[in-house]
């Protein structure tokens, strides 16, 4: 899994094939937040060195393991804002839960992703 566009194709698959149907907005975030675990591991991690996504009790999670020990950094303090560091913050909003833990070559991040369902209350 080197692209970001066939992460997102596998967890798109794995979303419409789930039922109860996930609602649309929870596609477009998991689909946000996988993008930028591929995005981050590609730019900063050395390339990805594994992917998974499963489904389970209403919660989509998705790990992404590279070859960097390095966590990811933001854009937060810094006094000028330039190139890189929002998309780490995005991905913790977007979540319920991040984990990082180290790999014999880098790390591997695991997110949950909360899931809403169609026709279900808010």
């Amino acid at each position: 899994m080197n692209k970001a566009a066939d992460a997102r194709d596998r967890v798109h698959e794995l979303l419409h094939a789930h039922r109860p149907q996930v609602d649309e907005l929870s596609v477009i975030d998991a689909l946000l937040v996988t993008s930028e675990l591929v995005t981050n591991a590609q730019r900063h991690g050395g390339g990805v060195a594994g992917f998974s996504a499963r489904i389970a009790g209403g919660l989509l999670e998705v790990t992404v393991a590279d070859r960097s020990p390095r966590h990811p950094a933001t854009a937060i303090g810094r006094e000028k804002y330039g190139v890189g560091g929002y998309g780490w913050p995005m991905i913790q909003k977007l979540t319920s839960c991040v984990v990082i833990v180290p790999t014999g070559e880098g790390k591997a991040i695991t997110v949950t992703v909360l899931l809403r369902f169609e026709g279900a209350p808010d």
